[in-house]
């Protein structure tokens, strides 16, 4: 939408279209729907509460098609009740008794929202939106680990030079490097499937006190339990307030945050790749690189998402921060901070869609790798210098050092270096065949035991 204030919803809305089922207004309304809906069968299905009697089949169906038909357009009617009301989930109550209206169901309108505060609904609701978003999430997540992973096992054979504070160092391959950031990548997403959404249903300050006020012999915590478990397939919380305490929507969002740093040292990392020829990029036809520079095939992908990585860390970071914390047994600063995952998310969405794209892009130079390798030749002095002191040679470090630091050294210089040493014939021959390129250790090995 050209008029829209955050790019989420207006550049980006493309991008993030998977998200307005899971975190728009219309998304949380049609949560608490659900919630107060379910909640209304089950307290009907519960023998111990004569007044709420059992519902009939076609009963049932006609409050469950409530949830099912729920658009925007029925959330634009609770929207209207809401002006009124002036609170929102109040205003979620009133649009189910005026859908029960007139109906066989009217009898029960006052069972809506039993023993219910609103917390009740919007926690659960909360909790659906996450479940809701991680399903359109994950799959973006799994695509970049997969891509890295492939990536990984096509170029695991290819030597790089390694690059430690900026200099050159032992070489690498480049497949071992992508494949560590796809374990690292994995790890934070297995955190975050293994991370347990939780709900209570549990009253005003968290024990079933209107609850037992009205129906005593009711198992309160099994009927909520069954709710929550069994209708929502979320985590009942019964160590609660007002308010369940969010401490795993922080857990969430940390390691959340953490993913994405994970996917921000691997942007910087192709990024500097790029630009020191390792990688080229497929161009596209129609697309400019640079508005003075005709040649230009700029990083952008990796540059976008690195930014958005950070927009969406700053708000994963607050939440985390904030969430766990709520004076006495409730106070709202909690509310508004809520609506606000959604933003999290679409950041991270878009972040996560760029460096796809950019992957897509890649194309390995594998001539700029080899001459890069040619000319770094000093970093044979690590395996010399190691086979010197098997050897029991006085001082290996310091004589490598004296022959390498500062210098410019070539094959020849290594190889005569190597030839003049009392070494065993085995170990020198070794030494006299390795080359930057050969010297890989099992880096090609390692990348054999990526999950």
């Amino acid at each position: 939408m050209i008029t829209a204030i955050s790019p989420i919803d207006g550049r980006y809305g493309a991008k993030v279209s998977e998200l307005t089922e899971c975190f728009s207004e219309y998304a949380l309304l049609k949560n608490r729907v659900k919630v107060e809906v379910v909640w209304l069968i089950n307290l009907c299905a519960e023998p111990a509460i004569p007044e709420c009697r059992s519902l009939t089949k076609d009963e049932e169906q006609t409050l469950r098609q409530i949830v099912t038909d729920f658009t925007p357009n029925e959330a634009e009617k609770i929207k209207k009740i809401e002006a009124v009301t002036n609170h929102d989930v109040k205003a979620v109550e009133y649009y189910l008794k005026e859908q029960i209206d007139g109906t066989t169901l009217e009898d029960l309108s006052e069972f809506i929202h039993f023993s219910c505060t609103s917390e009740d609904i919007n926690n659960l609701s909360h909790a659906l939106m996450l479940k809701d978003g991680l399903t359109a999430l994950l799959p973006q997540q799994e695509k970049i680990i997969a891509e890295l992973s492939n990536l990984a096992k096509e170029f695991k054979d290819v030597p790089m030079l390694a690059r430690t504070h900026g200099q050159t160092a032992s070489p690498t391959t480049i497949g071992k490097e992508l494949a560590i950031f796809a374990q690292r990548l994995q790890k934070q997403t297995d955190k975050i499937v293994a991370i347990e959404l939780l709900g209570k249903l549990n009253g005003a300050v968290g024990h079933f006190n209107a609850h037992l006020s009205a129906y005593p012999n009711v198992d309160w915590i099994g009927l909520s339990k069954k709710v929550i478990e069994t209708e929502l397939e979320l985590k009942q919380n019964l160590f609660t307030t007002q308010i369940e305490p969010h401490d795993y929507m922080s857990e969430l969002f940390d390691v959340m945050a953490r993913w994405n740093t994970i996917l921000t040292d691997f942007n910087r990392d192709v990024w500097t790749y790029i630009s020191m020829g390792y990688f080229g990029q497929k161009t596209i036809k129609g697309e400019i690189g640079s508005s003075t520079m005709p040649h230009k095939v700029n990083p952008i992908d990796f540059e976008n998402s690195e930014g958005n990585c950070g927009l969406a860390n700053a708000i994963f970071q607050h939440l985390s921060a904030k969430l766990p914390i709520s004076r006495l047994q409730r106070d709202l600063t909690d509310s508004t901070v809520l609506r606000n995952m959604g933003v999290g998310f679409g950041y991270s969405m878009i972040a996560y869609k760029s460096t796809i794209k950019g992957i897509s892009k890649l194309k390995l130079n594998e001539q700029n790798l080899a001459a890069d390798l040619d000319n770094a030749w000093e970093v044979m002095a690590e395996p010399i210098q190691t086979v010197m002191r098997k050897a029991g040679i006085e001082k290996p470090y310091e004589k490598l050092k004296e022959l390498t630091r500062g210098q410019k050294i070539d094959q020849n210089t290594i190889r005569d270096f190597v030839a003049g040493l009392e070494l065993q014939p085995e170990d020198k021959q070794r030494l006299l065949d390795m080359t930057p390129a050969s010297y890989t250790g099992i880096a090609n090995k390692i990348v054999d035991l990526l999950d």
